[in-house]
């Protein structure tokens, strides 16, 4: 079998092209398995944390938003981009094609965006964990989820309005059934500094910080715990943070690995056209991203793997998942109560200690 391209002209300034090979064929299969895998997966993600209310933490509603935003990516935006390899022609119109540049845009800023609340939460978890379910709790995680994904959605609109692709008046094509976008190199290098540099220098600083004191906390919680019945309590709890950090740390670093090389792509030349081959496929690169989230939800977290076992079996109904739910919140307190109890009798105790020897 030999490539066949079929070429249409009209009296109309059309130029249709469809592509047919071997290697279209594989690749369209291909990634269109990549599509439903990343949709199953994330909506494995999202029904287990909304049906399940022991999981209605509000960690777990951060990695919601981040399932959500991913299950965009597979549900839309790989699906049109399948297409966009195969025909080049947009049939949808003008104002579908903006409307998918938003949604396109909006799930990538809105998984960065949840990213950065996820960093806060857990060096808050780390650092103050006794305050930490006062301070922070479902109704106010909501509330900022909220926000950051409005943000997100206004910061495209503003994006792609500039960019002469937001209005039918603005759009420019070749032809009638073109849909690509022309971004100004001057939105490259405020789009890189927004949405990539000062964010993800934002999360590594935050990750730094919450190893440090995690391992620091580790060391303090040894000390002060060594022969009572808190011992194994409060090092299963501050394990438990710790595990949560790391987890949530790699998908930061695959974050990072799979946009490393599309923003390092978007600055090598002046103009970037949404159809160039280079953009396809560091793009594709990122869309992966969507698919790999729930992979380490799955590696890491238990929950993960209980509930998907008993939604893909149809057992849902009924199941409890009470023994993997996150520890008592008294059970929490008094742990950390008696820690920082011992910690200040301690205290209390070396500062006797060098007035007598003072004396």
């Amino acid at each position: 079998l030999v490539n066949m391209t079929l070429v249409i002209n009209t009296s109309t300034p059309h130029l249709w092209t469809f592509t047919v090979s071997p290697a279209y064929i594989f690749l369209f299969i291909v990634l269109s398995c990549v599509s439903v895998f990343t949709v199953f997966l994330n909506l494995l993600v999202i029904i287990s944390i909304l049906h399940f209310k022991q999981l209605h933490s509000p960690t777990n509603l951060l990695i919601l938003s981040l399932a959500v935003a991913d299950l965009l990516v597979g549900l839309i935006v790989m699906p049109v981009k399948i297409m966009e390899l195969i025909d080049s022609c947009w049939y949808l119109g003008r104002i579908a094609c903006s409307i998918f540049s938003i949604i396109n845009g909006l799930s990538v800023s809105a998984s960065l965006c949840s990213l950065i609340i996820i960093a806060v939460d857990r060096y808050i978890a780390i650092s103050d964990p006794l305050l930490y379910s006062m301070r922070i709790t479902a109704s106010k995680m909501s509330v900022g989820i909220i926000l950051g994904w409005s943000f997100c959605l206004l910061y495209m609109i503003i994006f792609l309005y500039f960019n002469d692709h937001l209005l039918q008046s603005q759009m420019s094509t070749k032809c009638d059934g073109e849909c690509s976008m022309l971004v100004k190199y001057s939105w490259v290098i405020i789009d890189l500094v927004i949405c990539f540099l000062a964010p993800c220098s934002v999360i590594l600083v935050l990750y730094s910080i919450i190893f440090k004191v995690a391992r620091r906390q580790a060391k303090a919680v040894t000390a002060v715990t060594n022969g009572t019945s808190f011992k194994r309590g409060a090092k299963g709890l501050l394990s438990a943070e710790t595990k949560a950090a790391k987890t949530l740390g790699m998908v930061i670093f695959v974050y990072l690995a799979c946009w490393i090389p599309f923003y390092l792509s978007s600055l090598t030349v002046e103009s970037v056209t949404s159809f160039s081959i280079v953009w396809s496929v560091f793009g594709w690169l990122s869309y992966m991203n969507s698919a790999v989230n729930p992979l380490i939800y799955a590696i890491f977290y238990p929950w993960f793997r209980a509930s998907a076992k008993y939604i893909v079996s149809c057992r849902i109904i009924g199941f409890s998942m009470e023994t993997l739910a996150e520890p008592h919140s008294a059970y929490i307190l008094a742990i950390f109560c008696y820690i920082s109890y011992k910690q200040t009798s301690l205290q209390q105790h070396q500062h006797k200690t060098s007035t007598l020897g003072a004396l």
